[in-house]
């Protein structure tokens, strides 16, 4: 298959769904909490396990699934689940495969409240966690032996460390260790874990997945069995599930995924470069800036980050910012600003933003739609008061 019939397959999977009830182009909602059975007998048959049907929407519910099967096609796996929240996904996805007196590795600077998960939950659990520079394979070949699971990022959160996560799965497989990748940063439009050997992919959907600002929402796609075994081990306790309209708003997110990822990489890229030229700007931390994409990363997206050089008042400057407004998350089709200095105010102790690559005279900018032209003029007009 060529790269442009690829492209087509990818986008036919994204904006297509087949037939609904009553014709509708758009899927009905199963606002429902339960759903009943018509004899006794299929009740049975469903509760022995003979008979796969839903029951009650905390397990399955049909608007739910129909996004579930959609992301699992995009990303090239066998299944998906989806979850109430991003961390909903990572903390049922970790905790279904590590128990107390493992140990799990993970790549350096990931998501904070991942790592919160890891340092506080974790640690209780008696769950040990040794942390990695994903670029350093020696170092990743050395921390794995005897590990449960390698959790991987890649690019990561703030500084954007992009790995090569094909290299990476290799080294885990070879000491037999489960694989796990946060890949809400690039999206299966612009990475795919699965065919880089990766064995779970998790998503924070309220990301790029939603695309608007609009649902809180998260989502792990794996083999059948690895699915399963989420689904039985943590996901019916813990309580994480997924909204039928929370699915529903996804699945409508999902039609334009591959067209919005391409606006943000392009409008990112074209202030990346423009912001890296400034005299106020020490480096900027953007994965399609230097020497090339590691392999399986085909593009970049909306997210990254920059530091000024010391002189620069960061509270004045973002104080000045019309366009880029002052908030938490991204993928939306808004532009956002997050100054590192409210990071490290936020963390202190075992749970200091430097942990996650922050300094306190670095930005994190998310890119949104609102044109490349228009927020380099913000910008622009920020750095000049």
């Amino acid at each position: 298959m060529t790269d442009m019939e690829g492209a087509d397959l990818f986008r036919l999977i994204a904006a297509h769904d087949g037939a609904h009830a009553f014709d509708a182009v758009v899927p009905p909602i199963a606002q429902t909490s339960l759903f009943t059975f018509s004899s006794f007998a299929e009740m049975e048959e469903t509760y022995l396990g003979q008979r796969t049907r839903p029951v009650y929407s905390r397990g399955l519910n049909p608007t739910v699934r129909l996004f579930e099967e959609k992301l699992a096609a995009l990303e090239g796996a066998e299944d998906a689940m989806g979850f109430a929240s991003g961390m909903a996904a990572i903390s049922s996805a970790v905790l279904a495969f590590a128990s107390p007196g493992d140990r799990i590795v993970a790549v350096r600077h990931v998501y904070p409240d991942a790592y919160r998960l890891f340092e506080i939950l974790l640690k209780r659990m008696r769950i040990d966690v040794t942390y990695v520079d994903g670029r350093d394979e020696e170092a990743v070949a050395k921390a794995l032996p005897g590990a449960k699971l390698f959790y991987m990022e890649s690019p990561t959160s703030w500084v954007m460390e992009a790995h090569d996560v094909g290299a990476l799965a290799a080294l885990a497989k070879r000491h037999g260790v489960l694989t796990m990748i946060d890949n809400s940063w690039a999206t299966p439009v612009f990475q795919r874990p699965i065919s880089l050997g990766v064995d779970l992919v998790i998503h924070s959907a309220s990301k790029y997945l939603g695309g608007h600002s609009d649902v809180v929402a998260g989502v792990v796609a794996g083999s059948k069995a690895l699915i399963r075994e989420i689904r039985a081990e943590t996901y019916p306790y813990l309580g994480g599930k997924m909204s039928p309209f929370d699915a529903w708003l996804l699945i409508r997110g999902l039609r334009t995924l591959p067209i919005r990822m391409k606006a943000h990489e392009a409008d990112a890229l074209a202030i990346a470069r423009w912001i890296g030229e400034r005299p106020e700007v020490a480096s900027v931390q953007h994965p399609g800036l230097g020497n090339g994409l590691p392999p399986g990363l085909s593009g970049t997206s909306g997210l990254f980050s920059f530091t000024f050089h010391d002189e620069i008042d960061v509270p004045r400057f973002v104080d000045a910012l019309k366009l880029f407004k002052l908030g938490v998350s991204w993928g939306g089709h808004e532009s956002l600003c997050v100054p590192g200095q409210v990071v490290l105010s936020q963390n202190q102790g075992p749970n200091s933003g430097h942990a996650f690559g922050i300094s306190a005279k670095s930005v994190r900018l998310h890119v949104g739609l609102e044109g490349a032209a228009n927020l380099i003029a913000d910008l622009d007009a920020a750095l000049a008061a």
